[in-house]
């Protein structure tokens, strides 16, 4: 997802004080976790919830047997990394293909059904570095795709963050909508390109994230009109966005109608659109919490359902894949502690708030994962001995040294201000989350429960209230999590030095 929040239209809002979904549905299974369930035991969590498409971040071995003969529709993806090499050697693409495309087209293996050529590669964090190589990668892919026999079923598309596009400050509204000035011309080539091959764009949207960090942005104009929390109404909705004789009540359906504009503009108003990625996440933040999920989901899905479409795009059917399934705990905390916590499940599988996954009806608990192993039951906490009152200046520079080490390698964000943890625990607690987060990351070897003999090993739940201390599963950890966990080093440890703050 994003790397950095795209607020729609704040400068607008800051002026002024019967059918089912299942066929639209699909779902986004990342990976980037320390532990990871097994593949087979996710997708029996896809299959069990009615999730009949999925969107996964690469091609990966493991993934894709696990996905093997369940008739999931699966968008496979060429990672960032890779799309120079694919954009400049018409023989990488095909490649590329044969090892991750035609390998598993046979009776029983991946239904695939898209390749994601990138992953938001034009996002401004990135300044430019995939600007020259995104459309040569997706016309290598496509022909590749086409000659291996493919093409008819299987399309190439590029998910977009939202922020390739906006409206101007000077008339923010979504009929302004255009994109931006230094990917027009290769949005223009994109679009192009998929309008000939009959592939959809693909663009990621994110309401909450226009929320995140904003105090002035009215809370209501994040949750579709009668997703819970009280009925939504233009009247409710602080200042709501008035363009013309529409009025939007809702950051969605704006959002939305600013990239149906923006394709207009370049002469594709009708090019189908899908959304990549949209969802809400528990923890991390103060407005990251089951209970705003549980009311964004709930609008999403019964608008969904009605085929309401918006109001540039009306009765119309609108494929979603939702973010994300699992909760992943080595993602990048750059963006937001709230990072690791967009799974509509938990790390093992266990849901988080009720669903109505058919957008009609009373919603329900979803299906937890089965067959989940655990670690024994065993907790890593500070070492009753251990002096946190401030009293030995020694002793305290080492509870501040390895609590740093210990979140710097395993997830400590609930322990951050607004979050699930945070507030809740003394500084005892925050020391014992930290030191136990790292012990269940490393599989609860013995080494990793030490800390300079500050920890000890112990079979009492040391969860308190609503902060719970995990135990993690048996599943793999492997290359995927240790790769992910050096990359976002430098921001976990900025989170463990506000810990401390707390801590000591």
């Amino acid at each position: 997802m994003a790397a950095l929040p795209f607020v729609l239209l704040a400068s607008a809002l800051m002026a002024a004080p019967a059918a089912t979904t299942a066929n639209a549905l699909g779902v986004n299974w990342g990976t980037m976790s320390t532990r990871r369930l097994p593949p087979k035991v996710v997708a029996r969590l896809l299959t069990d919830n009615g999730f009949n498409k999925v969107k996964i971040f690469d091609a990966d071995e493991a993934t894709m047997e696990g996905l093997a003969g369940t008739n999931v529709e699966t968008m496979v993806a060429v990672p960032n990394d890779l799309l120079a090499a694919v954009a400049g050697d018409y023989a990488r693409a095909k490649e590329w293909v044969k090892a991750n495309v035609t390998r598993y087209a046979f009776d029983g293996g991946v239904n695939i059904r898209f390749v994601a050529v990138g992953n938001e590669p034009f996002l401004r964090a990135y300044n430019g570095s995939f600007d020259k190589v995104t459309v040569p990668a997706l016309r290598n892919i496509q022909r590749a795709l086409d000659e291996a026999g493919h093409g008819a079923a299987v399309k190439a598309t590029v998910p977009v963050n939202a922020d390739v596009y906006d409206s101007p400050a000077s008339n923010p509204v979504p009929s302004a909508g255009r994109f931006r000035d230094d990917v027009v011309d290769v949005m223009a080539d994109i679009v192009r390109f998929l309008n000939k091959s009959g592939a959809p764009l693909t663009v990621n949207i994110y309401p909450f994230l226009s929320l995140y960090g904003n105090d002035d942005f009215p809370l209501d104009y994040a949750f579709f009109p009668d997703s819970g929390g009280g009925k939504t109404t233009a009247a409710k909705v602080a200042k709501p966005v008035v363009d013309g004789k529409v009025v939007y009540t809702n950051v969605f359906d704006a959002n939305f109608d600013t990239l149906v504009s923006a394709l207009k503009k370049i002469g594709f108003g009708h090019l189908p659109v899908m959304i990549g990625e949209v969802g809400w996440p528990t923890d991390g933040d103060k407005h990251a919490t089951s209970a705003l999920a549980e009311r964004f989901y709930a609008g999403l899905l019964r608008r969904l359902v009605s085929r309401k479409g918006t109001p540039l795009r009306p009765n119309t059917r609108i494929e979603v894949y939702l973010f994300g399934l699992i909760d992943e705990d080595a993602k990048s905390v750059a963006p937001g502690n709230f990072e690791r916590h967009w799974g509509l499940f938990t790390f093992d599988g266990r849901p988080k708030f009720p669903l109505g996954l058919h957008g009609v009806g009373r919603p329900a608990m979803p299906a937890p994962a089965t067959s989940v192993e655990y670690l024994p039951r065993r907790w890593c906490v500070l070492n009753p001995d251990a002096d946190v009152a401030g009293d030995d200046e020694e002793e305290d520079g080492r509870i501040a040294d390895n609590v740093g080490y210990a979140c710097a390698r395993a997830d400590c964000t609930a322990l951050g201000y607004g979050c699930s943890c945070g507030g809740v625990l003394d500084a005892r607690g925050n020391v014992s989350y930290a030191f136990n987060a790292y012990y269940q990351a490393q599989g609860q070897v013995e080494s990793a429960c030490d800390f300079q003999g500050l920890a000890v090993v112990v079979d009492d739940d040391a969860s308190r209230g609503g902060c719970n201390f995990s135990v993690q599963v048996v599943g793999s950890g492997g290359t995927v999590a240790a790769v992910a966990v050096a990359r976002t080093m430098a921001a976990v440890a900025g989170l463990a030095a506000m810990i401390l703050l707390v801590v000591l």
